[in-house]
């Protein structure tokens, strides 16, 4: 059935709502437990449909399958615990789950009323777990705007996305909203890009909507390529509808009837679950003629990257959806006013545009209270590398790195030092432990010689040696640069072959300098993103640790035994 007006979709809302009470700590009259089964990768990959089997069998076993609902939800972030499970209305929270243990918390939670002990969380360092998520300070300390869905919706049911707001955003746009209501909005709300550049989403959607040309288009980034990086992939597969509404949103600001939404092959749940959220989107009036019957009409067509990092870049991105080689383009024109095919674009990242459907719902005044003076509302990072939880978390941006890794992350594997932390991927730079108390925003990241990046945060302890993380990233920059200008194509790797040196005890005096020089030359004069950020990990490491450099040309000597010296 197609919606057709706002008073329709509050009906779909109600009737579903009362289903999903149970799921956050609000009793149903004919169930009495919901389990929130993690369908995040990481826990497919640990077997949680083998869980799920389990506890449906002793479900059933028990005579009790329709008192209890087992929904498989998105990424619950706890990606070094699978398979995960939460059950409500209590919230109590069980990990690293295997086959056998789903009978054993149908037996004895659902049936006896026990919690299975052995299965709880303990945090790191403490002596007694921690039952209850709203109790665990890896939970709590988070602020979910962007993931908002990821613990309460079937990523498949679009009735649960209504449930919790869906398409209400939508809805408000189009039949309350003109074009540049929507976009002073976006301004009041201080919404920043959340793919690296941090720049203003009104005034990128304020200059498409201005630019003139008979087509329009909008276009989301999933090409998420980052070493460690998986936000967007959580978000594709968690709660795909908020990204199609975003862009219908965005579609209405500009003048756009026409959106394409970048993955990359490797996301073959995410693109599943895409294909399945835009089918349902049609039948349901939300995509298509005459949406809410305000007479804008709106299409999502899914393009699928071969996996070429250099296509995170948004010309590179526009060429490849045309269908040819991912290269970038020089800029201006900019894609605002030239994008794909030619015509006038908005190109946002994944979490941009999970963004924009609140921002519109519950208004700019509230976004803009979350964040800091100039970086507004949540960000999402990955922690990966030597951190006691990885996985993916949420936090108001101002947060602080000493907060995210410590209060959230669980501190460092094996009580081991802090050394450093990549954020911003290749494109980023290293934060040594002196910044921990560095907030994370756009500015302040800056000044470190950081970025903020997609929001990829790589901990590494004391036993690292930076000198070999710097060649790690600059070979990756390296393989996955495109070629077609020579300060990055050359300029690259004549710096991995000067880390190489240095790492087989061939380095010499004066090459530190060099690799300064090559730096600071390739960010002046690369064609695109990828080239003038390539060189950031390796002058941050040099910033902050050049005792390292200086020891491994020097004495031929790694501190951390990590770089093996030829004789």
């Amino acid at each position: 059935m197609k919606l057709r007006s706002l008073e329709e979709l509050a009906k779909i809302k109600e009737v579903r709502r009362e289903a999903l009470n149970i799921r956050e700590g609000i009793p149903s009259a004919t169930e009495k437990a919901h389990i929130m089964m993690c369908g995040g990768a990481e826990c497919i990959s640990s077997r949680c449909a083998a869980v799920i089997d389990a506890m449906k069998e002793a479900l059933a076993r028990n005579g009790i399958a329709d008192q209890v609902k087992i929904v498989l939800t998105g990424c619950m972030g706890t990606c070094d615990m699978g398979s995960v499970a939460i059950v409500f209305p209590e919230g109590i929270f069980y990990h690293r789950l295997k086959p056998e243990d789903g009978a054993e918390i149908i037996e004895e939670h659902i049936i006896k009323g026990n919690l299975v002990r052995r299965l709880l969380y303990t945090a790191p360092g403490a002596k007694e777990p921690t039952p209850c998520i709203y109790d665990i300070d890896l939970f709590k300390k988070q602020h979910k705007i962007v993931l908002r869905n990821n613990f309460y919706i079937d990523p498949s049911s679009i009735e649960d996305y209504i449930a919790r707001d869906g398409y209400a955003g939508l809805g408000k746009a189009v039949t309350q909203m003109q074009p540049a209501e929507i976009i002073e909005e976006m301004r009041r709300s201080g919404l920043r890009g959340r793919g690296g550049a941090g720049f203003s989403v009104a005034m990128k959607w304020g200059y498409t909507a201005l630019a003139k040309g008979s087509s329009k288009y909008v276009v989301c980034n999933g090409e998420e390529g980052d070493p460690g990086a998986f936000m967007d992939r959580s978000v594709l597969e968690g709660d795909p509808h908020s990204i199609i509404e975003g862009m219908a949103i965005g579609g209405r600001a500009i003048g756009a009837e026409k959106g394409y939404i970048y993955v990359r092959v490797e996301y073959q749940l995410a693109i599943e679950r895409l294909e399945h959220a835009i089918q349902k989107a049609y039948e349901r009036g939300f995509l298509g003629k005459n949406i809410f019957d305000s007479g804008f009409n709106f299409d999502i067509e899914i393009r699928i990257g071969a996996g070429a990092f250099v296509c995170g870049e948004e010309t590179a991105l526009l060429t490849s959806i045309e269908g040819k080689r991912g290269e970038p383009r020089p800029r201006p024109p900019f894609p605002a006013s030239e994008g794909v095919w030619g015509k006038p674009t908005v190109l946002n990242n994944v979490e941009t545009w999970a963004n924009v459907p609140k921002i519109i719902h519950r208004g700019a005044d509230w976004f803009a209270s979350i964040g800091s003076e100039k970086s507004k509302g949540t960000k999402v990072f990955t922690l990966a590398g030597q951190v006691n939880h990885i996985g993916i978390v949420e936090v108001p941006m101002g947060t602080t790195i000493k907060e995210i890794i410590y209060d959230i992350g669980g501190g460092i594997q094996g009580n081991k030092e802090f050394k450093a932390v990549q954020i911003g991927g290749p494109s980023g730079g290293c934060i040594p432990a002196a910044l921990l108390d560095t907030p994370v925003d756009y500015d302040s990241l800056g000044a470190p010689g950081a970025i903020m990046g997609s929001g990829g945060m790589i901990v590494m302890d004391e036993n690292t040696c930076m000198v070999d993380i710097a060649k790690f990233f600059m070979d990756f920059c390296v393989d996955e640069s495109c070629g077609k200008c020579s300060p990055c194509r050359i300029g690259t790797k004549r710096m991995l072959e000067i880390l190489e040196r240095i790492t087989t005890g061939g380095g010499r005096e004066g090459d530190i300098e060099l690799l300064e020089e090559s730096g600071e030359m390739i960010k002046l004069t690369a064609l695109c993103g990828l080239g003038y950020t390539a060189p950031n990990s390796v002058l941050s490491t040099i910033r902050y640790f050049r005792n390292e450099y200086e020891e491994h040309i020097r004495e031929h000597k790694c501190a951390a035994n990590v770089c093996q010296f030829k004789k």
